[in-house]
């Protein structure tokens, strides 16, 4: 009796342990499953409380350790719009474009209109070939920030001589950063100074750089500029063209060039003799990039002593590097949506100035996450069409890079 007593009592025990833990165990899940208790503590990460994070369903499971990133970039498109006669186009929006990207058409987040204020890097070419005519070029750039709209930022660019082991050096000058104080650019327009050569690429990559360096705000994402006046032959950069537009690209910066016309000017003192204090020469970049551009086969040695060469030598060189130049600017205007201006004269290029500043005024800014996420480096190209809208033409943005891994 003794030993079945015994035995009832532990069995009692093990029962009242058993109820005990499926109790307990149904509490804990409860817990859990209580909408109103906190699913999982924050974690703490360099002393700040990140809030809690959704765990992942079980086709998108992560091991703890991993870090997970989602990364857009917002394309920003600058656009301008025009009736049958060229006119621009306002009070338009955002359901009045459709975006496409490789051809397949995006959503648009983000829309400015023409009225939101703009951000210019005003790029002057002050270089030999445009040295004797100073005083037109600083009445042109005041003309262009007289035309401009209160809130418009600009910063001046030009070119200037820097000593270096005793001979001047031209380099570029940021006179000044984005700024609305009229009156600051005044002055920084005044003191400009001449270079013995034309670093304009490495200009066109400083801006990107230095200029627009900062994100824009949210207002003006898509709306800024680089405003250019140039005959655009590059004489002394260490950068090349292909770099420099690559830059534009990435940035989304919408290019103007000017083109002031100084090749008369430079092949007549180009043939002059080499020993006449009025003459120009060809800078030995100049001459081996028109080497490997145009005979790679030559020997460099042909190319190095401007001064044995003869005229019409000299002359078929220049003149095939102004071609490049404007074949370049168009290039570079066209794919960033913006635009290029011949100007015969620097009286000209005020006119110029003119369309400029107005047609800045008259675009709008669009702006997408591509559904395309894939961080590859590939060219996306981008069309931008108009919906609702009669014999309406469209000039925008061609393009960008995507990000690479």
């Amino acid at each position: 009796m003794r030993t079945i007593n015994r035995r009832a009592g532990f069995f009692g025990a093990f029962i009242f342990i058993a109820l005990s833990l499926a109790i307990f165990s149904a509490a804990s899940k409860a817990m859990r499953q209580d909408p109103q208790q906190p699913k999982q503590r924050p974690r703490i990460v360099g002393g700040q409380t990140n809030p809690p994070q959704p765990s992942p369903s079980p086709a998108e499971e992560i091991d703890e350790g991993d870090v997970v990133r989602v990364e857009t970039q917002l394309v920003s498109v600058p656009a301008v719009v025009t009736d049958r006669n060229g006119r621009p186009l306002a009070g338009l929006r955002a359901e009045n474009f459709t975006i496409l990207e490789d051809g397949k058409p995006q959503q648009i987040t983000n829309f400015a209109t023409t009225e939101t204020p703009f951000e210019i890097a005003l790029l002057l070419d002050t270089s030999g070939s445009t040295r004797e005519e100073l005083g037109l070029i600083r009445d042109a750039a005041n003309a262009f920030i007289n035309a401009l709209r209160p809130g418009d930022r600009v910063a001046i660019v030009a070119f200037n001589n820097t000593p270096r082991n005793g001979s001047p050096l031209a380099t570029v000058d940021v006179a000044t950063p984005l700024a609305d104080d009229r009156q600051a650019l005044r002055r920084a327009i005044a003191s400009l100074g001449t270079s013995n050569g034309t670093p304009f690429y490495d200009a066109l990559g400083r801006i990107v750089d230095q200029v627009f360096h900062e994100p824009p705000r949210t207002e003006l994402r898509g709306r800024r500029a680089i405003v250019a006046l140039t005959d655009g032959v590059d004489s002394s950069s260490n950068s090349g063209y292909n770099d420099a537009r690559a830059k534009l690209a990435r940035s989304g910066v919408a290019s103007y060039f000017i083109q002031v016309s100084t090749e008369d000017y430079v092949e007549d003192r180009l043939l002059k003799d080499c020993q006449d204090d009025g003459r120009l020469t060809l800078s030995a970049k100049q001459l081996e990039r028109f080497r490997q551009l145009f005979v790679p086969q030559a020997d460099k040695e042909e190319y190095q002593d401007f001064c044995r060469m003869g005229q019409f030598e000299r002359m078929d060189i220049s003149r095939q590097l102004y071609n490049l130049a404007r074949t370049e600017m168009n290039e570079m205007a066209r794919a960033s949506g913006g635009r290029n201006f011949a100007a015969a004269t620097l009286n000209e290029a005020r006119g110029a100035f003119a369309q400029v500043a107005n047609e800045i005024g008259t675009q709008y800014s669009l702006g997408y996450y591509p559904a395309n996420k894939a961080r590859d480096g590939s060219f996306r190209q981008i069309k931008v069409e108009t919906r609702g809208l009669k014999d309406a033409a469209v000039r925008a943005r061609d393009g960008y890079f995507a990000p690479k891994q």
